[in-house]
This record gives C-alpha cells, sequence and structure tokens, in this order.
C-alpha cells in the first residue's frame, strides 16, 4: 500500500468507476448497495454475487444495473437464470462463476463474501491488478502471507475495508510506515463486555446476537460476543500492515467511536473517529483516494461526552488469547483457527455447542492439529483450502466431546 504509488494510478483512471460486488447480499454487500445508489453517476457495477439467494441477486442485478451475476450454489441457479432472462444479464453458478465475477474487467472489487469461500475469488480479483475493497477476514486470516504477495506482484491495492482496519490505513496516511511504534484495534466488548463468568459462558443464541452497536450477521455478531472477531483482526492487521505481533494490541471501547488508534515514535497518538456505521469505511474504500459524501450519522462528540477504554478480560474472552498465539505461532495455525471458530459458531447458532464451548472447540482443534503436525504454511491457495477442509472436519471430530463438557 505504497500510497503515492496507488494515488498516481487511481488518478489516471477514468471518472467513471466500475464496480464489482462479491457476497452483495450480505450486510456489508447491503450498505455498499446504499452508497452505489445514491452515487450512480460515479459507479457502473461490473459484476454482483450472492450465495444463494438467488431472487435477491436477481432483484439486486437489475436495480444496479449490473452486466454479470453469479450464485454460488448451483442448485440455485436455475432459479437465478428464469429471474434474469431477458434482460441482458449474464448468469453463472458455483465456483467458476464466482471466479469469473471477480474476474471481470471492474476496477474495484468488493471482496464481502463470508468465511473460507470468499480467498478464490477475492485472490483472483487481486491476481489481476484490480483495487480490491477487503471486507472478508478469512482471505487475511486463511491465507495472508499468500495473498499480500499475490496482490503485490500483480501490482493490486488492497483496502481495508473493516471499520478497524481501514480506521489505521486513514491514521497513517500521510506518515512513514516505519515511524509507526504500535496500532491498537478497539473492541466494543460486545453483548456480554460486564456480565460475569458464569453468565457469559451460558449465554444464549439470542443474548449472543444483541451486539450493543452494530448491525451485522449473525457470524460476525457472534464473533464479537467472543472477541473472536478481534483475534481475526489482529491477524489482518499484521498481513495488512506488516506488523510484528507485538506491535499489535487491543483495546476495550464500548462506545465504539473511536474504531483504532496508531501510536508513533514521538509519542503521538493519532485515531479515527465515526458513528458505528460500515457505511462510512465502505465509502473511503470506494472513493479513495478521494472521499464522497455519505448518509451515516454524523458524530456529535458533545453528545457523546464521555470516551472510555479498558483491558480486555482474557479470562472471560479465551478466544482473544487463541488468535494470538496462532498468530505468533504462524505457519496454518491461523487457517486452522479461523476453520475451527466457523465450525464452533454454526454449531452454536445451531444450539448444538454451548457459548464456551466455542472458544473450547478452537482450542482443542489447535491443540490436536498441532499434535498431528499439520503446522506448516500453505504455499497456494489449494493447500491453504486442504488445511481449512481438514481442520473442519477435525473439529467436527472433536465437537462431541467438548459438547458432552457443557456446565
Amino acid at each position: 500500500m505504497k500510497t503515492d504509488i496507488l494515488r498516481a494510478a487511481v488518478n489516471r483512471a477514468p471518472t467513471e468507476r466500475t464496480v464489482t460486488l462479491l457476497g452483495a447480499t450480505g450486510s456489508v454487500g447491503a450498505s455498499t448497495i446504499d452508497l452505489l445508489k445514491r452515487q450512480r453517476e460515479r459507479f457502473r457495477v461490473e459484476a454482483v454475487s450472492a450465495n444463494k439467494n438467488a431472487a435477491a441477486l436477481a432483484v439486486l442485478a437489475r436495480e444496479l444495473g449490473a452486466r454479470f451475476a453469479a450464485i454460488g450454489d448451483p442448485a440455485a441457479y436455475g432459479e437465478l437464470k428464469s429471474a434474469l432472462s431477458g434482460t441482458g444479464i449474464k448468469t453463472a453458478a458455483g465456483e467458476t462463476g464466482l471466479l469469473e465475477a471477480a474476474e471481470r474487467p471492474a476496477q474495484w472489487v468488493i471482496g464481502a463474501i463470508t468465511g473460507a469461500a470468499g480467498l478464490k475469488p477475492t485472490l483472483a480479483a487481486a491476481e489481476r491488478g484490480a483495487i480490491v475493497a477487503l471486507a472478508n477476514k478469512e482471505t487475511l486470516v486463511c491465507a495472508g502471507a499468500l495473498f499480500m504477495r499475490r496482490a503485490a506482484a500483480a501490482g493490486a491495492t488492497v483496502l481495508p475495508v473493516d471499520s478497524e482496519h481501514n480506521a489505521l490505513f486513514q491514521a497513517m496516511s500521510g506518515s512513514r510506515r516505519e515511524d509507526v511504534r504500535r496500532v491498537i484495534l478497539t473492541a466494543s466488548g460486545g453483548p456480554f463486555r460486564t456480565a460475569p463468568a458464569e453468565a457469559v459462558r451460558s449465554a444464549t443464541v439470542e443474548q449472543a446476537l444483541k451486539h450493543p452497536n452494530w448491525s451485522m450477521g449473525a457470524k460476525i455478531t457472534i464473533d464479537s460476543a467472543t472477541l473472536m472477531n478481534k483475534g481475526l483482526e489482529l491477524i489482518e492487521a499484521h498481513h495488512l500492515f506488516a506488523l510484528a505481533p507485538e506491535q499489535i494490541d487491543v483495546l476495550v471501547h464500548p462506545q465504539s467511536i473511536i474504531h483504532s488508534l496508531v501510536e508513533f515514535c514521538d509519542g503521538s497518538l493519532i485515531a479515527q473517529l465515526g458513528s458505528p456505521d460500515m457505511r462510512i469505511p465502505i465509502a473511503y474504500c470506494l472513493a479513495w483516494p478521494e472521499r464522497i459524501a455519505g448518509p451515516a450519522p454524523r458524530l456529535d462528540l458533545a453528545r457523546a461526552a464521555t470516551l472510555t477504554f479498558e483491558e480486555p478480560d482474557l479470562a472471560r474472552f479465551p478466544a482473544l488469547t487463541l488468535a494470538r498465539r496462532a498468530l505468533e505461532a504462524g505457519g496454518a495455525l491461523p487457517t486452522i483457527l479461523n476453520a475451527a471458530n466457523e465450525v464452533a459458531v454454526a454449531e452454536f447458532l445451531a444450539r448444538r455447542l454451548n457459548f464456551a464451548g466455542i472458544p473450547a472447540l478452537v482450542e482443542a482443534t489447535l491443540e490436536a492439529a498441532v499434535s498431528r503436525n499439520w503446522t506448516a504454511e500453505p504455499e497456494n491457495v489449494d493447500e491453504a483450502l486442504s488445511i481449512d477442509h481438514n481442520a473442519r472436519l477435525l473439529a467436527r471430530a472433536l465437537l462431541p466431546e467438548i459438547a458432552a463438557k457443557a456446565p
């Protein structure tokens, strides 16, 4: 992310920007679409994709004037094709369809596919030199070194959409990277920030889905409740900004107004502030290196009145410690961490695993993987996906034992 070079490249681009939206029907997709509709004269949509919701995808493709629509689930292809018949919008399905969407000639690609399924399409966009606005945590957690290396080789630009990393990107703007001493990711603390340990361990699905500040999808909301989302963000920050693990800290900031901070070698701290609205970082990525007017509520600091900070409670929220250990160990451990967490969260949402079982299953999977010597860093996408697949199988095999320990 060498800003001077990238700004020059963008400034040579046409005024109208072409955009592909991978993961159009999710929460990030919805926020992105809201912005695109408000700036129709500035953006043209090349392609959109979704996982299973063919009906919603067809509606969005029509509304946005997309040229191409891809559905991840091949079983939903017939519905998509029928819904877009006669529109001139081309359609495709499955992994090949998602890859085709990513490879179509759009300058900007919003990578918002949830989970490890987003890895190949997002990498395909990067490998053709696109500007990739990355909202998919798993791409960097599963194969961060590989992804950033390939992106750099292709001359791609990687812009962080996550509010925390976008805040770091903005706070570092105009400063030398070697002057950065450390970064601080802020966490809301989730719905259980002040809950007693026993209440956290026995939390219900309904309680865990009630985030105090953000409106997000179910998986990331549960990750916020366990603080695993902040653990995944540690790994993301490491790859995005080439930071050592010890240069990345976490502070709980329940107001979710300061989204992250950068500390420089002279002792200065620069923070990015804003309302907890994902349209702010998405707008920054869509317009970068410029800015566009956005609809997010304006921050009234006098009304906010008080901003507070506290250290995360690692005893009540062990997921953050597990993620830091995986980052420090490196190799395949972050990939295994992510895969096990996806399995654990899905089982919790299906009510087959209690809340305390989420980090317990992740820890058991990591320990079992290390005992099997599954530690080598993936050298290509297929290896990363193979590690991911095997880790999921391992987590599912360990599930009955972990679930049986539920209080």
